[in-house]
């Protein structure tokens, strides 16, 4: 009777896995583990798709292409909604997405193969290379009169400064199309925000780092990314101009009015065609693509036999470099989305920070504007990617609770 039982238990196993198979297979195949086998729960996995269905039918989000994965596979791998909600286009597993200021870990990574091959150091100032911000001046307001003075900066900016955000820069960069190199210079021009080194302020310190690629390689930042990341981690849908027979799989942008999505078609970055490469958030992806880059980086720098960075430099990227500054204040807020500190071009969590989330300690990762998001928990040996394309869409909370969802469903 033991044959019979052996055979039967795996005729049993046979059909088990028989039944998982179309949630392991994807529009690209990408799909390759079982949950249990990475420590993960089918069961409580499925909760992410009730979750993100119901936000989908309520009409308060167009469509989310997510997943997870774990130990080296991929676990869950979906979408749902709408590409294109005018047209009725059903969202797919390939679809491209603006994914906005997740163009910044790129630009962080370009930034560091240039300084793994000693073209700089990170102390050096930036206008060794962009002449530009030599002398920068910084906006003052004093106390007494209330008027802004301009005061010399008491240094320049270093490269450094640029890659965690404390550079000063302000500014603003107009929406009108215009080359790197004639943007990044007006902004060169504009008083800074604080004195460098001082301040943690989000803003155009990517963009600069962009057009320093250029300046340093001798090549065009697009044409840098493409050779130094994209062709070398076989990232074969991440641009800042898609081709032309790929339109049909770009995700519509969407904004929401007073509860209801309505599409963006007045916004520069509704274009698919740029002349200007924003380091700091032009580049157009899909959830595949961003999943091999962050691979790469869990991975402390190699995929697939490709090594892009030493696993120090990686060390170094995803560690705190804002000494005692904060991305928020943690007494105030918990908006600790990504984490409380910053490396380059990584937000980073740390025992300081507020949390509403079950992400590790460690955990990094970044946010871009249209409602998109990545993390990497190197304790927890995870990543997790969500992609979507509403603006300014932060106080939809789905976000957020795609990462609970995502932790919850560990179960070893």
């Amino acid at each position: 009777m033991e044959p019979i039982n052996l055979i039967s238990k795996n005729l049993i196993r046979f059909f088990f896995l028989i039944q998982l198979l179309p949630s392991l297979v994807s529009a690209q195949g990408i799909q390759d583990a079982i949950p249990e086998s990475v420590g993960l729960s089918t069961v409580r996995l499925n909760r992410i798709d009730t979750v993100i269905n119901d936000y989908v039918n309520k009409g308060e989000i167009p469509g989310v292409v997510a997943i997870i994965a774990r130990h080296g596979k991929v676990a869950y791998f979906k979408s749902f909604g709408m590409k294109d909600m005018n047209a009725r286009k059903k969202m797919s597993d390939d679809a491209l997405f603006r994914i906005m200021s997740m163009t910044k870990p790129i630009t962080a990574v370009a930034v560091m193969t240039l300084y793994e091959e000693g073209k700089f150091l990170l102390s050096d100032p930036v206008s060794k290379y962009i002449p530009e911000f030599k002398n920068p001046k910084v906006a003052i307001k004093s106390p007494t009169s209330g008027t802004v003075e301009l005061i010399p900066a008491k240094s320049e900016i270093t490269i450094r400064e640029l890659l965690n955000h404390t550079s000063g820069i302000a500014g603003s960069l107009s929406d009108t199309q215009a080359s790197v190199k004639t943007k990044i210079t007006a902004l060169a021009k504009m008083p800074l925000q604080s004195q460098p080194g001082e301040e943690f302020h989000y803003g155009y310190s990517y963009d600069v780092l962009g057009y320093l690629v250029e300046v340093i390689s001798h090549m065009p930042f697009e044409e840098y990314l493409r050779k130094h990341i994209f062709e070398p981690l076989k990232m074969k849908d991440t641009y800042f101009n898609i081709p032309r027979n790929k339109y049909v799989r770009l995700s519509g942008l969407y904004k929401n009015n007073a509860g209801k999505l309505e599409p963006i078609t007045d916004d520069f970055s509704s274009s698919v065609h740029q002349i200007y490469f924003s380091g700091g958030g032009g580049l157009i992806s899909t959830a595949s693509d961003y999943l091999r880059f962050s691979r790469m980086i869990l991975n402390k720098g190699e995929l697939e036999g490709v090594r892009i960075l030493s696993r120090k430099t990686i060390e170094l990227i995803t560690t705190n470099s804002i000494r005692d500054l904060f991305i928020y204040n943690p007494a105030k807020t918990n908006l600790g989305i990504i984490g409380d500190k910053y490396g380059y071009g990584f937000g980073i969590r740390t025992e300081r920070g507020v949390y509403n989330d079950l992400a590790s300690m460690g955990t990094f990762g970044w946010d871009g504007a249209y409602y998109t998001r990545f993390w990497i928990d190197p304790k927890e040996d995870m990543i997790g990617i969500f992609l979507s394309q509403v603006q300014d869409n932060w106080s939809n909370s789905l976000i957020g609770k795609f990462r609970v969802l995502a932790y919850q469903a560990i179960s070893d």
